[in-house]
């Protein structure tokens, strides 16, 4: 059993540090923001700071975005400030390749410490039931003293290369969801209109060819207009199609329809609904009437 600092609690950070605890890890928890709400894991405690949380074995953080991510590692009183040559730092959240390598290059030149970003896949469900999938990119040998940690969190881990490639690599998975998450929007617009009950479509769909995860979780709640944040965030997917497009354009790579993909949730998300769930793309089309 391990010593782990898990820093950033959110939906995802919150349900995969319990599994963590479960497995009888004994965890250091910090969150940006204080949260009464959360009982505290067995063999948890909560430190002040994320410097406070570098008397871990491991240190794993789990946060909104990439300037989350800098004021944690390189803020007053972050990791940079106590890490000790060696210690490993793991990163689940979901930022910009290009930051990741910038972070880890200075982490390892001011401090010694190895980076593996290891973003995940399988949203709150995956997490509550401890299959996520994990997209790694670092050094053998550190992804190597991670991979073991995870088999509480993932059903499967691959490492995909150097620091930097987890995070490409669940960019490609967004690039998926997020165009997928527009079209299962205009084709309950589209049932709905024609008069066929949209809330059918996901379980008549089904183990065919159009059949996702990403349908049988949003088609449903498209059609009975449930918005509430529960699985992807609008603002979200947004910033890593903004990942994406950047990435994209510093590689020579052609995107086009990543790119009007970025257009239409930036319009959604100008609406109104930017913290909606991913659900809310269906109100683009207008009112649903089933």
């Amino acid at each position: 059993m391990a010593t782990i600092a898990f820093l950033g609690l959110g939906l995802m950070g919150s349900r995969m540090s319990r599994r963590l605890s479960a497995a009888g890890h004994q965890l250091l928890l910090w969150n940006r923001t204080p949260r009464p709400e959360l009982a505290l894991p067995a063999h948890a405690q909560w430190v002040a700071t994320p410097a406070a949380a570098c008397r871990a074995d491991i240190i794993m953080c789990c946060v909104s975005d990439g300037a989350a991510m800098q004021d944690i590692v390189f803020g007053e009183q972050g990791i940079a400030s106590a890490g000790r040559r060696d210690q490993l730092l793991v990163d689940f959240s979901s930022i910009s390749p290009i930051l990741t390598r910038e972070m880890a290059r200075q982490l390892h030149q001011t401090k010694g410490m190895h980076w593996v970003d290891a973003p995940v896949s399988g949203g709150t469900q995956g997490a509550e039931q401890g299959r996520l999938i994990i997209m790694a990119g670092g050094r053998e040998e550190d992804v190597a003293r991670l991979r073991p940690l995870t088999l509480p969190l993932a059903q499967r881990l691959t490492h995909m290369g150097e620091v930097g490639a987890g995070q490409t690599s669940k960019l490609c998975n967004q690039l998926i969801v997020a165009s997928n998450a527009l079209l299962i929007a205009e084709a309950v617009h589209l049932a709905t209109r024609s008069g066929v009950d949209a809330r059918a479509l996901a379980p008549a769909l089904a183990g065919g060819f159009a059949d996702s995860l990403p349908l049988q979780i949003l088609a449903p709640r498209m059609a009975e207009g449930r918005f509430e944040p529960v699985q992807w965030k609008v603002s979200t997917l947004l910033k890593d199609l903004d990942n994406a497009l950047a990435l994209a354009e510093g590689c020579d790579a052609s995107l086009p329809l990543a790119q009007r993909a970025r257009e239409l949730m930036a319009r959604h998300a100008a609406s109104g609904f930017a913290d909606a769930d991913l659900s809310s793309l269906i109100n683009s089309y207008g009112a649903i009437s089933c």
